[in-house]
């Protein structure tokens, strides 16, 4: 069971509960958020993923590749692998499920070209209606910010801490975080390397955009009411 810290952040393990089987996989459902959702999968063998609605994004971890799955796309994968799935819960429109069709698509993260903001790095794989990529941050903790984008996140190297506002709870490899849109946070890296993840956001924008904390103080109530119906 997922645990709850502050604004209503989420942080389970990456194959933490009972899994859903079929065929296959194994699947654990681990947050729906307002626009997104996480699934991990596992597979052992052969499966066909759809997107049948909103855009996907699939990370195989074992081998850094990330996949997008617009509406009415599908992928065929094979091997032992584990998937971190994230989708979008926005039906498209006619059109764009018709052009989705013919784009799904696979980046492995090593092609992807370096961007250094300060003492960080992130690699974009996927830029379409979500963003996906995998960034480093040094030890340390950085200032709390916020975003304005609903987020998800599997730490993929090193550990320390995930705080949300005054709350906080341990991450290692394979902890997984739901955050939602607006709310205040930070990673914390304890060690003396990098801290790795992956990070899954939408509506889609850079992964570098992030806002002080006190500038949320000087939000009027009817601004963060919009953001919520966003």
């Amino acid at each position: 069971m997922a645990l709850s810290l502050e604004g209503g952040v989420l942080v389970t393990g990456l194959e933490e509960g009972q899994p859903l089987r079929e065929g296959n996989l194994r699947i654990w459902q681990h947050f729906t958020g307002q626009h997104i959702s996480m699934r991990v999968l596992a597979l052992d063998g052969r499966a066909t993923l759809r997107s049948d609605d909103g855009d996907q994004v699939l990370y195989i971890l074992e081998r850094e590749t990330g996949i997008h799955l617009p509406p009415g796309a599908q992928v065929e994968l094979e091997g032992k692998i584990t998937l971190v799935a994230v989708q979008v819960e926005r039906r498209p429109s006619g059109r764009r499920r018709a052009e989705a069709r013919r784009s799904t698509s696979i980046v492995r993260l090593a092609d992807q070209p370096i961007e250094r903001t300060g003492d960080r790095w992130y690699r974009e794989l996927i830029q379409s209606e979500i963003t996906q990529f995998v960034g480093s941050i040094p030890p340390g903790r950085a200032p709390d910010h916020f975003h304005l984008y609903e987020e998800v996140l599997c730490i993929l190297q090193g550990s320390g801490f995930l705080w949300a506002g005054t709350s906080k709870t341990p991450i290692a490899p394979g902890s997984c975080v739901y955050l939602p849109k607006g709310q205040p946070h930070c990673v914390e890296n304890t060690t003396s390397g990098e801290l790795r993840l992956l990070g899954v956001f939408y509506p889609a924008g850079s992964p570098a955009m992030r806002y002080p904390v006190h500038e949320r103080a000087d939000r009027s109530p009817e601004e963060d009411e919009l953001d919520r119906r966003d």
